[in-house]
Parts: structure tokens; sequence; C-alpha cells
């Protein structure tokens, strides 16, 4: 990169994604740098703490379920190194009580998976979060909820039943006969 492509790219706002889904991270970041972000990515919450401090971002969207400590346990990490930070949690688990603590320790926005990324950025944007609207009226079923959760373990398996079925604790067959049903409503 020139140093003038470098110039360039360090005045775009800059948004920290942290989230364990890679494909999930991948996909969000390329389609905030369209939307004229500079995005750092980390899926935990201690590697994005310390890009954070290495390079403060404008914005953060953090998953609120990872491996060690979750996107609330972030959060006001994040808000001690800026306080003007824009942060959003973003979750597949959705409920009032989470959304009602991310906004408590500072979030600046709470969404429910799966989010877009003008989902995202409208969630960035928004002056002051929507208390009523947090938790979508109709939550995914346990059933779909399940159903994404093995669609994303065998994504990160690359399609491999047997790895997907070790890493889920169930027996291979039955991982494929779930597999094979059609995926369940919200």
């Amino acid at each position: 990169m020139s140093d003038e492509n470098q110039v360039e790219s360090e005045e775009l706002p800059h948004l920290l994604l942290v989230d364990d889904d890679a494909t999930f991270t991948r996909v969000m970041a390329r389609a905030m740098s369209r939307r004229g972000f500079r995005v750092s990515t980390a899926g935990s919450a201690d590697e994005g703490l310390e890009i954070a401090k290495d390079d403060l971002p404008d914005f953060a969207a953090l998953d609120l379920k990872m491996e060690g400590d979750s996107g609330l346990v972030l959060l006001p990490k994040l808000l001690e190194l800026d306080p003007e930070m824009r942060v959003v949690i973003l979750t597949g688990y959705s409920s009032i009580a989470t959304a009602v603590e991310a906004i408590k320790r500072g979030a600046c926005n709470y969404l429910c998976k799966p989010a877009d990324a003008d989902d995202v950025l409208a969630a960035l944007l928004t002056e002051h979060a929507d208390l009523d609207n947090l938790v979508p009226d109709n939550p995914m079923s346990v059933d779909r909820l399940q159903w994404e959760h093995i669609q994303r373990v065998l994504s990160e398996h690359e399609g491999n039943i047997s790895a997907t079925a070790r890493a889920l604790g169930m027996h291979r067959r039955t991982l494929q006969r779930k597999l094979q049903k059609r995926p369940v409503r919200r």
C-alpha cells in the first residue's frame, strides 16, 4: 500500500469486529469496508482488547457469547480506552435481560443475529437504542437456534460431518439425521 493510500485508509472511521464466528466476521468486515470503514477483526475478547489498545477504534461490534470473555465483559474495557466509542452488541441468543445489561454497560445498541452490514451500520449510527425493539417479538425458536448452531459448527469444520459431530458432542448418525431435515422456521 502506498503512503498516500495508507494516510487515506487511516482517515476512514475505524471499526473493530469481535466475533468467534470466522465466516460471519470475514463477510461483515468485507461489507463494512465497502461502506467506508477501516475494519479490524478479532476472534476473542482478549484479542479485540489488544487490537483496540494498539489502534483505538471509533466503533465496535461485539459478539455476546464467545470462548473466553463475552462481549459484555469486553464492552466496559473498550469504553475505558475511549468513552466516546460507539459499541453494538450482537447475539444469536437474544433476551431482554442481556439487552438491558448491554445498554447499562454502555453499548449504544443491541442487535439480534442474523444481522447484516446495513443493520450494524444503522445500530452504530443510531443516537439512542430503542429499548422496546431490542429483542424481536418473535425470537428464534430453540429448534431454529439449534439448527443455526449446527450449521455454524459445520461451516467451521469445512463440512466434515465427523469432526462437526465430535465438536457438538453428538453421534455422527444423529447429526446426519438433523442435517437431512429442512431448516426450521424462526
